[in-house]
């Protein structure tokens, strides 16, 4: 990786989170390759779900929101990425500002609600940038003024029907905080309704995650188990971010509004990870999301369960390095335990 890419991360953290977001995205996507290429990542291929990724470390739903810099981004070194969240029809989300930092705590709160170009113009980018090189995960949500079962079902829906083309797998995003009463989809009855009507109506085989929300207490995790195993679906995500506030924030921060990501998720996320993967005995992958900042931080949400990881907030505040840094720390580990395939640890600590 050059230097360029060190001088710019300082810049963009110097401006406010909203806009500095703005220019990382037209960046990556009008950058030329030298300024993006890293080189010296290394290959720690895997295959989950019959999908071979070339590493198992990837972007976060929530950055490349409107399939704008596939390119760029895969040059990093990303094992996958996932786009999105994108919505039926095009939405502003919330009102700027919108994201906020905290470099004290490596902590990120935002209130996206959703931004997005809707379901046309998203499908445009893919056309226009999408590449061979990189396996693409399609994280998909309601509009903000659906209501009623039915259309919010018919939301979820029309995006699989019209982005099956380009995804190697959809998410089904029910726990965003941002966005009014879509956490009540992780109800039971709700989720359950909800889950059986989108089995039912699948038309592809493309692998189907759930992401869900870190502020579950453990019955609603067994519920939760119970209804995503027997409804069809393929994986799960964990984690969201989170509507706590550690008591470790300050409070000009703590009191905004949306969901916290970083390195105060970190434990909560991997609790969850190994709760989910008891309960399910290991039969659904999972993603595991939230707080990694290194490779000891990913070997131990795949030893808590985790099949694949992927990074938000950490690539904001350590730019591109931070993919090279985690997955060679990672490798360095694995060595280090004599351990050739680490897919042979997944849920070791939980088994």
């Amino acid at each position: 990786m050059t230097f360029h890419s060190n001088i710019v991360k300082n810049l963009l953290l110097k401006l406010p989170a909203d806009r500095a977001h703005d220019i990382a995205i037209k960046m990556i996507k009008y950058s030329p390759e030298f300024l993006l290429k890293n080189k010296n990542i290394p290959e720690i291929p895997t295959e989950i779900l019959g999908i071979k990724f070339k590493n198992p470390l990837g972007l976060a739903a929530g950055f490349d929101k409107n399939a704008e810099a596939i390119l760029g981004l895969s040059n990093m070194g990303f094992g996958f990425l996932e786009l999105g969240t994108v919505t039926p029809k095009p939405q502003f989300g919330n009102k700027k500002p919108r994201i906020f930092r905290d470099k004290n705590t490596l902590s990120i709160i935002n209130k996206m609600g959703f931004p997005s170009v809707g379901l046309k113009e998203f499908k445009k980018n893919l056309i226009k940038n999408k590449t061979s090189n990189i396996v693409l995960g399609i994280n998909i949500g309601k509009n903000k003024n659906t209501s009623g079962a039915d259309n919010i079902y018919a939301d979820y829906q029309i995006c699989m029907d019209e982005l099956s083309d380009f995804a190697d797998y959809f998410v089904l995003n029910i726990s965003s905080p941002n966005t009014p009463n879509l956490r009540d989809l992780q109800n039971y009855e709700a989720l359950n309704d909800f889950l059986k009507v989108i089995d039912k109506k699948r038309s592809q085989n493309i692998p189907l995650f759930v992401k869900i929300a870190p502020d579950l207490n453990n019955n609603e995790i067994n519920k939760m188990a119970e209804v995503i195993m027997n409804n069809g679906c393929d994986g799960v995500i964990i984690s969201n971010t989170t509507v706590s506030r550690p008591n470790i924030l300050k409070a000009d921060f703590a009191k905004k509004q949306g969901g916290l990501s970083g390195a105060l998720l970190r434990d909560n996320s991997t609790e969850m990870i190994a709760k989910f993967y008891k309960i399910t005995e290991g039969k659904l992958p999972i993603i595991g999301v939230g707080g990694i900042f290194s490779g000891k931080d990913m070997f131990q949400k795949i030893c808590a369960g985790a099949s694949l990881v992927q990074i938000y907030t950490s690539f904001i505040f350590g730019g591109a390095e931070i993919i090279e840094e985690i997955l060679l720390e990672f490798l360095d580990i694995l060595q280090e335990n004599n351990v050739k395939d680490y897919r042979n640890i997944i849920g070791i600590d939980n088994r």
